[in-house]
């Protein structure tokens, strides 16, 4: 980092700009990028991510109090600055121009209201898990600007009856205060068919409330729902989106980006990436992460500067039978 960029990161952060501070941040682990030190690049964004300013940035700005479930008190969202690219998430081409067309609509509402015309703010991500939904969440809002808040469906799911919709109706009054990317990850929980027999009338209810709710939203943020069973969602939802995005495992070349994103931390020691790829079908990223992640810690741990190709496929052969024993866990 040059002497003028690191003046300016300590006096954002003294004056407690943290918009300046985040955005030099950025252009110091971009540079790090550049000089191949993918290591301190990914540990740098780490930091901003998980502590700090990005760990929850209600203590640095003026903002509402966050809502509270009244039963037991806990916090019914996060709200968190998060520092990503579309570098980060790896999607097919036509998933990213979707997802770019939005941003670009967000960017450019004021040109959209000459012609009466408004930017799509409501968007439902559906898919496998593991495939990227989430991680393409907080992209978005890294990219759009907005800080990213996190639906806490362990405390909106209240076991007093009404209470889980009066919570909701407090997460929808705090997201009209402001411009948020909000998401409500795996949001089948109150999107489920109201027809299912096996589920009393209050879930109905709830069900009801949160499509009026999604319905009658007509404030700047960006909701995102997601779920990774479709199958289980009212025929009503659907219709309540502006835009729908389905996230499909990654096919062959999409995985061997993915392996690459995954592996740069350190060297690569005579990897066939072809064998790899072949032995990973049916994988989703995160499979692939957790088997990067696996390889690279054992490379590490054993003092080595680079992973090996048998390290990497012995990790993935592992993921295998993880993914393996979950499907004989869920059939049991």
């Amino acid at each position: 980092m040059d002497s003028e960029k690191l003046i300016k990161v300590f006096e954002a952060f003294v004056r407690k700009d943290y918009e300046s501070f985040s955005r030099i941040a950025l252009d110091v682990i971009e540079e790090e990028n550049r000089k191949k030190h993918h290591l301190l690049a990914k540990r740098l964004k780490q930091i901003l991510n998980e502590n700090g300013v990005s760990s929850d940035i209600t203590t640095s700005r003026q903002l509402p109090p966050v809502p509270r479930d009244n039963e037991k008190g806990f916090r019914l969202l996060d709200v968190k600055k998060v520092f990503l690219d579309w570098e980060d998430v790896i999607l097919p081409l036509e998933t990213q121009e979707t997802l770019k067309q939005i941003v670009s609509e967000l960017q450019k509402e004021d040109v959209l209201a000459t012609y009466g015309l408004q930017p799509k703010r409501k968007v439902l991500f559906y898919g496998p898990p593991g495939t990227g939904k989430t991680l393409t969440a907080k992209v978005l809002s890294s990219i759009i600007g907005y800080p990213l808040v996190l639906v806490r469906f362990d405390s909106v799911i209240s076991s007093y009856l009404g209470q889980t919709a009066s919570n909701l109706r407090k997460i929808f009054d705090y997201i009209e205060s402001g411009k948020w990317v909000v998401l409500f990850d795996e949001f089948d929980i109150i999107g489920k068919q109201r027809d299912d027999p096996s589920e009393h009338g209050e879930i109905k209810r709830v069900v009801n409330n949160f499509m009026l709710m999604i319905e009658n939203y007509e404030g700047d943020s960006v909701i995102i729902a997601s779920t990774n069973h479709e199958h289980l969602l009212d025929v009503g939802i659907w219709r309540r989106f502006d835009e729908i995005v389905r996230f499909d495992l990654p096919d062959r070349e999409r995985r061997g980006k993915i392996f690459e994103k995954y592996l740069r931390v350190l060297k690569k020691d005579a990897i066939d990436l072809n064998e790899i790829v072949d032995k990973s079908e049916d994988f989703s990223g995160s499979d692939i992460e957790q088997a990067c992640l696996e390889a690279v810690k054992k490379a590490i741990l054993q003092g080595k500067d680079s992973v090996e190709h048998e390290s990497i496929l012995h990790a993935v052969v592992k993921q295998r039978e993880r993914m393996d024993a979950k499907k004989v866990f869920k059939h049991e």
